[in-house]
């Protein structure tokens, strides 16, 4: 596996003293030179920077330190139909990420920043290679610097052993999940996550979040999040979206690669698709042996995960929460393949749904769900402890 990441890092100005970056995407542009592409970004001032070649698509990446992009729309630039997409969007924190994907090729034969009184230019010259000398990366393990900031979490000390729940809100950042109707899946489940983890705390258990900002954080590195706190059970939150009406009400997912439900493949599909549109591709990353070395994990925590979902399924009801007609189901969400902890996906709902995004925003339909989560929780701990004395037995 060849990677490449090309790390220029000019006028390292101190975080504090630093004011937002402005990319003015009027004034920027691609060219196309030959054969060969131009592309200058105008900025508002020079910023840390760094590219980095992707490829199954093709992408240039680059990661601008401090850069605002409220109001940039660079798919406006002149040239910008010279790249196949162009996508934009916060990656991590104080740090902008643009994903240009090109129709072929290229290698970085020039990146240079230069200043003046008020304004920057970053000048990135890409030169068309053979597939055979393509040095983008397939996988894309050289983009892992996202990885989430360690997190505190919030300790109970009338608890010898605290009962720990990762709660992964879905999507972030650069990957807005599922839009409709002026609504975006990541903002309604980073909100969510934070009414849940208040419930929660209040049932006596503490709590993790994989990201606890409007971020991207990748597939992996939420699961990496998770084990790190040591977390003893991960909640992982969406509200997808599916063509033609396919599904509405809440929906409870637990690992299996041998799904065949459509709708299930085609939401596994959708998430797994967030590390592409991010620049990440994490296709690839386990082997056989270590394939089968996790089967073998889940051999004790997938029959814990499925009950917990059970559990959590019960309680929606009692709630009165509206739930699909099929409310636990299996799918290979890539969030769910960590071996050593318990582990569901739960759609709160679609917002391709009209019913399901009225009560997606209602405050008081919220608070039930976050309700009936940490009442299932509570229920699943329980029973998972006596469980597991039967297991010593």
């Amino acid at each position: 596996m060849r990677l490449l990441v090309l790390l220029l890092m000019l006028w390292a100005l101190p975080a504090m003293a630093q004011d937002a970056v402005r990319l003015d995407s009027a004034a920027s542009f691609a060219r196309a030179d030959g054969d060969s592409v131009t592309l200058q970004l105008q900025l508002s001032q020079a910023a840390p920077y760094r590219i980095t070649l992707l490829d199954m698509p093709t992408r240039v990446v680059l990661d601008i330190r401090g850069l605002e992009l409220s109001g940039t729309d660079l798919a406006t630039m002149p040239g910008a139909d010279l790249f196949a997409d162009i996508r934009s969007g916060g990656f991590r924190p104080g740090w902008s990420r643009l994903v240009l994907e090109t129709r072929e090729p290229y290698r970085v034969a020039q990146a240079a920043q230069q200043t003046g009184p008020g304004e920057a230019v970053i000048r990135i010259g890409l030169q068309p290679v053979s597939a055979e000398d393509y040095d983008g990366a397939v996988n894309a393990m050289s983009a892992l610097w996202d990885l989430p900031l360690p997190t505190t979490p919030v300790v109970d000390p009338s608890r010898p052993q605290p009962f720990r729940i990762a709660i992964d809100p879905g999507h972030g950042g650069i990957d807005s999940g599922a839009v409709e109707a002026g609504l975006r899946e990541a903002d309604l489940m980073l909100a969510f996550s934070h009414e849940l983890t208040e419930k929660l705390i209040r049932a006596g258990f503490e709590v993790v979040l994989t990201r606890r900002k409007d971020v991207f954080v990748g597939l992996e590195a939420r699961m990496t999040e998770a084990r790190a706190a040591n977390a003893d059970l991960l909640i992982s939150l969406h509200a997808d979206a599916l063509p033609d009406g396919q599904a509405t009400g809440a929906t409870i997912f637990t690992w299996n690669t041998q799904a065949d439900d459509r709708a299930s493949q085609q939401l596994a599909a959708r998430h797994d698709r967030a590390d592409l549109v991010a620049g990440l591709d994490l296709e690839g990353t386990d082997d056989q042996i270590a394939e089968t070395l996790m089967d073998m994990a889940r051999a004790d925590t997938q029959p814990r995960s499925e009950a917990f979902a059970r559990s959590l399924s019960a309680r929606m009801r009692q709630a009165g929460v509206a739930l699909h007609r099929q409310p636990v189901k299996g799918a290979a969400f890539s969030v769910l393949k960590s071996p050593d902890i318990p582990s569901v996906l739960i759609e709160l709902g679609f917002l391709t749904d009209p019913s399901d995004r009225a009560n997606l925003t209602d405050p008081a339909w919220r608070a039930r769900m976050s309700q009936a989560i940490a009442d299932a929780a509570t229920d699943w701990l329980v029973n998972d402890g006596q469980q597991a004395e039967l297991r010593r037995h």
